[in-house]
């Protein structure tokens, strides 16, 4: 067989499973790339050769895990974010496109000592680090098994010297107070959870995605923390579900020492991030 004919019966077979032909075609190609080690334009130019021997048995493995739902990035082990690659593994939430904007925003703000509540991979975190050199941060999740990828893209990335990760929750025993937090904590609904597609549902970690029958329970304490430990005029950058933009606001409406600066929609129009202020004293 050809490897164009390996790569066409993959598709079948993901597509009987259940995957959109558009998606499929493209799980294939990305599975057949790492499998391979070769890059897109490599493929497409060699898709009439046989593949090599080891090819078939590897790429069948990824193709009937796939098959599962489980994610590609779990298969590949890695997820691009903010044009870096990051380990991934089934302890993390894997890192969506959408979370890039805190990024974007947290770049336009001045900041020296910075927060990650619930790092995760540890994309935001490394991130801000290795685009802000001179800038030092906390990350912390609650998860061992998660600090130990998110350690481990530190390395990776070479920030391991500036950014230090701390097994509690939220902030408790940090010492602040911080310039920025950043964090992109659980705020799907229950009944939300029950709906999402397989491949978040029976693979990611539920922990850091649930929060309650509303949603809010990890969103109130995470501002909580921020009330405590921004410095005044100090920055809070926090994902938000797309249905919570009303309910956000009324929570930083009654906590006097917050103030909402706006909230962000994501590149398809949907609230994402919202931008709160520790409000200055004095």
């Amino acid at each position: 067989m050809t490897l164009r004919q390996h790569l066409t019966a993959a598709k079948a077979a993901l597509v009987a499973a259940g995957i959109e032909p558009s998606e499929a075609a493209r799980d294939v190609l990305l599975l057949a790339m790492h499998v391979l080690g070769w890059d897109r334009a490599t493929i497409h130019a060699r898709d009439t050769d046989p593949p090599p021997e080891t090819f078939a048995a590897a790429h069948q493995t990824a193709i009937q895990r796939r098959s599962r739902r489980e994610p590609i990035a779990y298969i590949t082990g890695v997820q691009e974010f903010w044009n870096r690659d990051f380990a991934v593994s089934p302890a993390v939430l894997i890192p969506r496109p959408e979370t890039e904007l805190i990024v974007e925003i947290a770049l336009s703000s001045v900041f020296g000592v910075a927060a990650d509540i619930g790092t995760g991979s540890g994309c935001l975190a490394i991130t801000l680090a290795a685009e802000c050199r001179r800038a030092r941060l906390v990350a912390t999740d609650i998860s061992a098994p998660a600090l130990e990828v998110a350690r481990a893209n530190a390395r990776r990335h070479a920030v391991s010297d500036r950014v230090e990760f701390r097994q509690t929750r939220y902030l408790d025993g940090i010492d602040g107070p911080f310039d920025l937090i950043v964090s992109n904590p659980p705020y799907v609904t229950d009944d939300e959870y029950a709906e999402l597609e397989p491949e978040v549902r029976s693979y990611e970690p539920r922990s850091a995605l649930t929060a309650g029958t509303d949603g809010l329970t990890d969103i109130r304490l995470v501002l909580t923390t921020a009330s405590r430990m921004l410095s005044p005029g100090g920055l809070l950058l926090m994902e938000i579900g797309h249905t919570q933009a009303g309910a956000v606001r009324d929570l930083i409406t009654g906590d006097s020492g917050l103030s909402l600066l706006r909230i962000s929609n994501d590149l398809q129009g949907i609230p994402r991030i919202a931008a709160i202020e520790r409000q200055p004293t004095g």
